[in-house]
């Protein structure tokens, strides 16, 4: 045979493989069983803090079922701006997912420029608990209930100072927000995670503070922090005898702690999907509901879109509060 014919022939034979190497090499990587290595849970605040302590019994619970390590990663700095970033820069396998809290929508307003779109970069996988907060008291501050505190923020405006474990967070936007609907003016000071806000609260540095009920608690109970109210609608199980804020006299306050898991954008929906379901299916083991719960989380443990939908709804909440306390970064 002709040498141009040989030639003619290996490429078509050659043409008419690689479409079907393709699609082996497509079929396989469908195929590939997730998870295959560990997952990294990215905590975008100090260990001790609220987002840690929803996070440990979960990532044991989570690697129990799944049969890979879950391992936790912190990334603190900037209200949690730091870990979202590096979240959306991260590769969309499934393999690293991020702790959001409230913060996550509230920073879309707060920060006028942001290194990532909150909307597009990243892929809800579930909305895992809530958790109320509490307006707590140290040892500077005489106020023992809320109209106290109102009176005396009156009596001095400027001069009450309350802290919080950074710009943008739920406790400095909550705190921001209750000034605004009780028409008095505080000082904010914020701290690097929880963990700074109690050392200054208990050294008195500060005179309150807006935190989640599990890292106040414990002070609480000691007798070193005093509780003034809790900030939720309703009054939470873990200090049942703590009033609202609304049953106090300022109508309409409302704010709850929340924290979901998200992904990178372009993770595929099969993997967010399935996460979502282990997620939901770990919430319901006795063990972790009673862990949660002695801490004052509330599991929820939502599909993909429903925490999408809440995301948006916050979004749009928070930015009306910045709007209108004027809120800023310090």
């Amino acid at each position: 045979m002709p040498m141009y014919f040989l030639r003619l022939r290996r490429t078509l034979v050659a043409s008419l493989l690689l479409p079907a190497a393709a699609l082996l090499a497509t079929a396989a990587h469908a195929a590939d069983p997730w998870p295959t290595k560990p997952i990294q849970l990215v905590i975008p605040y100090p260990p001790g803090g609220s987002a840690d302590l929803l996070g440990r019994p979960l990532a044991v619970q989570l690697q129990q079922q799944l049969g890979q390590p879950v391992v936790l990663e912190y990334k603190p700095g900037a209200g949690g701006t730091l870990a979202t970033q590096y979240l959306a820069r991260a590769k969309p396998d499934g393999y690293t997912v991020l702790m959001v809290l409230a913060a996550h929508a509230i920073n879309d307003s707060l920060y006028p420029k942001l290194p990532y779109d909150t909307r597009k970069d990243f892929a809800p996988v579930s909305w895992v608990a809530n958790l109320p907060m509490v307006v707590a008291g140290s040892s500077k501050l005489p106020a023992k209930n809320i109209q106290e505190l109102i009176q005396a923020a009156k009596a001095v405006p400027d001069k009450l100072t309350f802290g919080s474990a950074g710009n943008g967070n739920t406790g400095h936007l909550a705190a921001e927000y209750f000034s605004s609907i009780a028409g008095i003016k505080m000082t904010h000071v914020p701290y690097k995670g929880s963990a700074g806000v109690v050392n200054a609260m208990l050294a008195g540095d500060i005179d309150l503070t807006f935190d989640s009920i599990s890292t106040s608690m414990p002070h609480i109970r000691s007798g070193r922090m005093h509780a003034l109210a809790v900030t939720s609608a309703q009054r939470s199980a873990l200090a049942p005898d703590v009033p609202t804020v609304q049953e106090q006299g300022v109508a309409g306050f409302d704010v709850t702690g929340w924290y979901a898991l998200i992904a990178p954008a372009g993770t595929p929906a099969e993997i967010t999907q399935r996460l979502s379901s282990e997620i939901a299916s770990t919430l319901r083991q006795p063990q972790l509901q009673t862990q949660l719960a002695a801490g004052g989380y509330v599991p929820v443990g939502s599909t993909p879109e429903a925490l999408q939908a809440h995301i948006e709804r916050e979004i749009t909440r928070w930015a009306a509060v910045v709007k209108s306390t004027g809120a800023k970064v310090d």
